[in-house]
């Protein structure tokens, strides 16, 4: 029966071939057709013809080793406890498995990415230059505490970002507001005090001012609560941390948004937020020229100027 087959199916192949139309485009497209049918036949014909042999050989076998299985009650049971362990790991892998679907098809409806966790070396050099990536020739938008850690090390997550970028809104701690205080007080390395924890204000003042004497376009501004989220948009993508009491920036975890068309995504309500914070009216704007604080009004007009309390700017 299996080389009648093989003989129907040379003489359909024969025929189609014939039938078409002569030229080089054709004869080339019905020669890989040839010898895909051809291979396909080849392959069908060995298989049909070895099942007789193979599924006798198996039968055989298989009869012996069940005599041999029937008289091992012992064998027998193991094997019953391993066939049901086995459809248990069976039954909860599909059941995670669609948990999981469901959870990521919320995730992407949200506009949340995958990442990595915020701990790790190899993890931080890994996001440093994803943010790099994400921000070259970019707006960046930041709302952090002191800025030390993120921008002014050199090994820092927006040192490179900040330098290649085309213009910056940043959001710092003001070092004399009540936020400042709580902040340091809650951080765990006892070497942090508030001091300290101002001085680092003040090294991403001047990093800023560094900044825009290379004709960066750089703005500051010095809100005085306690900080709540850790935000840094860089066009498309934000990235979001947020802020816990005796816990390190770099166990905290991190949420990637990307900014698409779903309704349902995050990354328009936190873009929101960043930008309602920024045009605050509360919220004084330091002049990176001058070392003032200034203040506007919801049209923009300047309505008065204070100078800095202490000029942490050019502390050394």
């Amino acid at each position: 029966m299996a080389m009648d087959k093989l003989k129907a199916s040379l003489i359909s192949l024969k025929s189609r071939f014939f039938s078409r139309k002569a030229g080089s485009a054709g004869l080339l497209s019905g020669s890989g057709h040839i010898l895909y049918h051809v291979t396909v036949i080849v392959l069908s014909a060995a298989f049909a013809l070895t099942l007789p042999s193979t599924v006798g050989f198996a039968a055989r076998n298989f009869l012996a080793y069940w005599s041999f299985i029937g008289n091992e009650k012992i064998f027998l049971v193991s094997v019953e406890i391993g066939a049901a362990i086995l459809l248990i790991f069976t039954v909860n892998y599909v059941h995670r498995s669609w948990k999981d679907r469901r959870l990521a098809k919320m995730a992407t409806s949200a506009g949340l990415l995958p990442v990595s966790a915020a701990e790790g070396l190899v993890t931080r050099k890994r996001t440093k230059r994803l943010l790099e990536k994400q921000g070259f020739a970019r707006d960046v938008m930041l709302m952090g505490s002191t800025g030390f850690r993120t921008f002014v090390d050199a090994k820092g997550e927006l040192n490179q970002v900040l330098k290649d970028s085309r213009q910056a809104k940043i959001m710092l701690l003001h070092p004399y507001g009540e936020g400042a205080h709580t902040r340091s007080k809650s951080i765990p390395d006892p070497e942090m005090t508030l001091d300290k924890f101002r001085e680092q204000i003040g090294a991403s003042i001047r990093f800023l001012k560094d900044l825009k004497s290379m004709q960066k376009k750089v703005r500051l501004k010095l809100y005085d609560d306690n900080p709540f989220l850790k935000l840094t948009i860089l066009g498309d993508y934000l990235w979001l941390q947020h802020y816990n009491s005796g816990i390190e920036e770099y166990s905290r975890p991190r949420y990637v948004f990307e900014h698409n068309q779903n309704p349902g995504s995050l990354y328009a309500p936190l873009y929101q937020y960043f930008a309602s914070r920024w045009e605050a009216i509360e919220i004084p704007e330091y002049d990176l020229d001058t070392d003032e604080l200034v203040w506007r009004d919801t049209a923009g007009n300047e309505t008065r100027r204070e100078r800095f309390p202490e000029n942490l700017a050019e502390a050394s």
